[in-house]
């Protein structure tokens, strides 16, 4: 593919643009975020944070599946609905808990096939389902989960964190496939040894834990620049990426793979003095990293591929969370 157009794709990208309206859900619930006074972390991160005192807080977040999946492959919907949420615990160095969940069916068919994903998701990642609600009647097929961690409150990685001169690190198990069913969900769990998959999660409590990294999230449903585009915004910086230092498994297209949902994918800024202790140590978790770039001041996202530099967000005209100026 032409980078121009590649560059565009990725602009384009549904997993991007659907993010745009969380704006509005921002502003509605402004006034709402900490009214005990608790809250560390609010809306704009992938866990909030509430402190409970002892230096520690209790980390909570919650997912919805695609209306896609869950019709296509309700058994891979229910196993996503914990791997989401406990990605979106590790990627703030936190440890998962527990997660609870709120379904909606009208086939009892897709309602067998979602819980049979959801228990092995759970056996996977070792995080127990405790509870919910169930719509045994409702009009469409539907699961949100939540899910409740905790950390230490000093040692909290989150998108805000970013500073100019950081390096941009990229951290992705390439030991996968894409699922039959969904060429940009990147599997690396599933066939995976438990043992492995929960030791990813803790490998990112240590960096959190031992001060390797100033900011980070979990590579998400806007794939590995938007992911970083929406710390960025969290950060109110910039950067400038070369594509062909991001971890790739060479077997998928460059188009896919920026679009793809990793099972266990990360970006992190990091000092330069850091970088090489954070891809020495994922090594041995099967995360293969690489510093791809680094943090600016002036609030675009550039992509580099040979000697041509193009933009791919600017915060002042098409950014994924804040609004455009007028």
């Amino acid at each position: 593919m032409d980078f121009k157009e590649l560059v565009k794709a990725i602009q384009e990208f549904e997993g991007v643009t659907r993010k745009n309206s969380i704006d509005n859900v921002i502003s509605l619930l402004n006034e709402a975020y900490n009214v005990s006074g608790d809250v560390v972390i609010d809306i704009g991160d992938d866990a909030s944070a509430i402190d409970i005192g002892n230096n520690q807080v209790i980390l909570m977040a919650a997912d919805g599946i695609w209306g896609q999946l869950m019709n296509i492959n309700p058994y891979w919907a229910g196993y996503c609905s914990v791997l989401v949420n406990v990605n979106d615990i590790a990627a703030m160095g936190g440890k998962p808990l527990a997660m609870v969940n709120i379904m909606s069916i009208s086939n009892d068919e897709i309602y067998e096939q979602l819980l049979a994903g959801i228990k092995d998701g759970c056996l996977k990642f070792g995080v127990p389902m405790v509870g919910g609600h169930l719509h045994p009647d409702g009009e469409v097929d539907s699961i949100g989960v939540a899910i409740a961690g905790i950390a230490q409150k000093d040692k909290i990685i989150t998108s805000f964190g970013a500073e100019v001169g950081d390096k941009i690190i990229v951290a992705i198990d390439l030991d996968g496939k894409p699922h039959e069913e969904f060429a940009l969900n990147w599997d690396t769990t599933y066939d995976k040894d438990p043992e492995l998959v929960r030791a990813q999660i803790t490998a990112i409590q240590y960096l959190a834990e031992n001060d390797y990294v100033k900011s980070g999230k979990d590579i998400s449903n806007p794939g590995i620049i938007g992911t970083l585009e929406m710390l960025l915004e969290a950060s109110e910086k910039g950067a400038i990426v070369n594509l062909e230092d991001i971890p790739r498994n060479e077997d998928v297209s460059w188009e896919n793979w920026l679009k793809s949902y990793p099972g266990s994918g990360f970006v992190f800024t990091a000092s330069e003095d850091k970088c090489d202790d954070i891809i020495n140590y994922l090594k041995d978790f099967s995360i293969e990293s690489n510093v791809v770039g680094e943090v600016t001041s002036d609030k675009s996202l550039y992509l580099v591929k040979d000697n041509e530099k193009l933009e791919v967000f600017n915060q002042n005209v098409n950014p994924v969370f804040k609004k455009a100026n007028d």
